[in-house]
């Protein structure tokens, strides 16, 4: 069988998103604590599974104001809720390299069904002898179905951050080694 586990790199992995800003711009911030691990079935790809877990913490949009709001209870609340996670539940193949990765992704305690519009980038050794695969992946989500419903109004009508917020991952990840007999 050809199924094999491998562990995120998390110096090679980026989780980013983006949400409007008053109606007119586009935040764009990324989390640096990221692990996980893929099952991939080479074999059947829809036998492949994802598990992710986010540090909650370690959100960074380049204005640490900004980011202490984030980390506050107005937003992430990450003092009771440390971690954001995602578990797939199934793939579906799309394409020769491309995949729809469902799962459920909590945040703040609140899980909701995402899909993953998935890419796979390919696979090659790296300078130690590693083996690593990368993926890509896009969804967007509503920010307030998972209790991040904070806002403010604006003087000139709508509101400070918008609802939908679009996120990306370039994932990175390494073959983890065959347990050996003893």
């Amino acid at each position: 069988m050809a199924r094999h586990t491998w562990t995120i790199d998390p110096d090679h992995t980026v989780v980013e998103f983006a949400v409007k800003h008053m109606m007119i711009s586009t935040v764009k911030g990324h989390f640096g604590g990221v692990s996980g691990a893929i099952e991939l079935d080479e074999e059947d790809v829809t036998q492949s599974s994802v598990s992710v877990e986010i540090d909650a913490a370690t959100v960074d949009t380049r204005a640490e104001q900004r980011d202490a709001h984030l980390r506050s209870a107005d937003f992430f609340d990450v003092e009771n809720h440390p971690k954001i996670t995602f578990r797939s539940r199934r793939v579906e193949r799309t394409g020769d390299d491309t995949f729809r990765v469902v799962g459920d992704l909590t945040i703040r305690g609140v899980t909701k069904e995402v899909v993953l519009e998935t890419t796979d980038l390919g696979r090659g050794k790296d300078p130690w002898g590693g083996e690593r695969v990368a993926f890509e992946a896009t969804t967007s989500i509503n920010r307030e179905e998972f209790g991040l419903t904070w806002n403010a109004a604006l003087e000139a009508g709508g509101v400070l951050v918008g609802p939908t917020v679009k996120i990306t991952l370039a994932v990175q990840a390494v073959k983890a080694e065959a347990a050996t007999a003893a």
